[in-house]
């Protein structure tokens, strides 16, 4: 019974501090570890930041939890007149990484890390993703319906004050070639309008076509590979233009 009491009246004095002391707990376990990763990086630079309605330029940009004498860099650059980057290539190829990539060093950026990139400048951004969706039995939700649910949350994300980076993997996979093209061009139009900026990836190239009817605020770029003696071999080098060839086949 004391000890009833006696939690009783601590809780009444020090219970209303326990949300902000895990606050303070989450804050320093976070900043130790941006610290943690500073010191474990030493040649990752930190970004530059311009105020810029919506901007994002990467010179070197690599994913940071890939090692370094694994991790192939490449530049990516959108804001001002171009808007849009549309990257197709096969499978495995590299278009998933990079949409980390641009994500991952995007956030870092913001939290006051360094990144992994020779270079980025960039605007303050909103990151909205649509990245590896599953559909789900047990609530009865299809891949479309969940990839149409995130791609809204993306879409209502450009009406806070931040510009928005989108980054859409494999956009629309789950419809038919004639929908997914005239939906992807009618969603990304939407965004651009909205002021936001971004990538997304296909392996269908009709999408392709969405670049050249956005004229000069969008461009195609890609990743390919090779088949060597059965062997698939992929370099990870984002190159300008569609994608020409296809593994699946193979």
């Amino acid at each position: 019974m004391q000890l009833a009491f006696a939690v009783e009246a601590w809780r009444r004095k020090s219970g209303p501090a326990i949300r902000r002391w895990l606050a303070a707990v989450g804050e320093l376990e976070a900043l130790s570890a941006l610290a943690g990763y500073a010191y474990e990086h030493p040649a990752d630079p930190f970004p530059e930041f311009i105020e810029e309605a919506a901007y994002f330029d990467a010179r070197g940009l690599a994913h940071p939890l890939l090692p370094e004498d694994r991790a192939v860099r490449n530049d990516v650059q959108i804001g001002g007149e171009l808007r849009l980057i549309v990257v197709s290539g096969s499978n495995m190829s590299g278009k998933s990484t990079l949409l980390r990539a641009v994500g991952v060093n995007a956030v870092l950026a913001q939290c006051g890390a360094p990144v992994r990139a020779a270079h980025l400048r960039m605007s303050p951004l909103a990151v909205g993703a649509s990245i590896q969706i599953v559909d789900s039995l047990q609530d009865g939700r299809s891949r479309f319906y969940t990839e149409i649910t995130r791609l809204k949350q993306i879409v209502d994300l450009t009406r806070e004050p931040l510009p928005v980076v989108f980054l859409l993997d494999e956009f629309l996979q789950g419809t038919n070639s004639h929908d997914r093209r005239i939906g992807a061009e009618a969603i990304v139009r939407g965004l651009l309008r909205r002021g936001a900026i971004g990538l997304l990836t296909t392996h269908d190239l009709a999408l392709a076509e969405i670049a050249e009817a956005l004229g000069k605020k969008a461009t195609n770029q890609h990743f390919e590979d090779r088949l060597e003696n059965g062997t698939l071999l992929f370099d990870y080098c984002l190159r300008p233009g569609v994608v020409q060839r296809s593994n699946a086949s193979n």
